[in-house]
């Protein structure tokens, strides 16, 4: 896949895993520049020039926070769901980072961790929360949010959301959880997603396949492969016709 919107090569080290956003173990990131370009790819495809987001297997919230950092022009709204109550947790911690107290108080912590242990990464980190904080001030400032524990296979209430762009577990770090359905759980996942969101919404899986299956008679809006991993976007309505 060549890039369409993300060509430049931009130095996204303040946003590596760990960095200024939150890590643990088990929870994995996810390339940058990527996430970029799957965003605007999927903003080509829907309605209006801002959106709500939704991760409904969004881990530690990496993802979604970054999306966050980086688009805030283009977001009203982030919303990150989880089965696992810890990774919610994770993720909670990390979305305060799309607020301009959030940074100032990270970056107060890593302030005070360089003084503790005398590293001059720490001092490093606490300016990189410093840059992000003057980066979404000047996109829109502060962006809403909100976390949850919810099993994707289980939901039934609607969700106002125009666009979710999701991560699914792959076996090595991660593994699904919750009711996951016989047979194959992205086209699970992509059965729940056609149930509770509105008609016009976008759907975008990523997975580190060779390609990601769709229920049957559902087409692409688009297919991304580059290295490991594969993408497809999909219109929340054909989903919802296929079930």
């Amino acid at each position: 896949m060549s890039y369409r919107y993300a060509t430049e090569r931009t130095d996204h080290s303040a946003l590596a895993s760990g960095q200024v956003l939150r890590s643990a173990p088990g929870y994995p990131g996810f390339p940058v520049r990527l996430a970029s370009e799957l965003l605007q790819r999927a903003m080509v495809h829907v309605e209006g020039a801002q959106v709500r987001l939704w991760d409904p297997c969004c881990g530690s919230g990496y993802l979604v926070a970054v999306l966050g950092l980086l688009h805030r022009d283009r977001l009203t709204h982030v919303r990150a769901t989880d089965v696992d109550e810890d990774a919610v947790g994770i993720a909670a911690r990390n979305l305060e980072l799309l607020t301009a107290e959030g940074l100032a108080e990270r970056e107060r912590e890593l302030r005070r961790s360089a003084l503790d242990f005398g590293r001059v990464a720490f001092v490093e980190r606490a300016e990189s929360a410093r840059d992000l904080a003057a980066g979404l001030a000047a996109m829109g400032g502060d962006l809403p949010h909100e976390s949850a524990v919810a099993d994707v296979f289980g939901l039934t209430e609607p969700v106002d959301a125009d666009l979710v762009i999701t991560d699914v577990p792959y076996g090595e770090m991660t593994h699904w959880e919750g009711g996951v359905p016989e047979g194959d759980p992205i086209r699970g996942l992509l059965a729940a997603m056609g149930r509770v969101l509105p008609p016009h919404a976008v759907v975008v899986v990523t997975a580190r396949t060779r390609r990601i299956p769709l229920p049957e008679g559902v087409r692409a809006l688009e297919r991304v492969k580059i290295g490991n991993r594969s993408a497809a976007l999909v219109r929340a309505r054909e989903l919802a016709a296929a079930l």
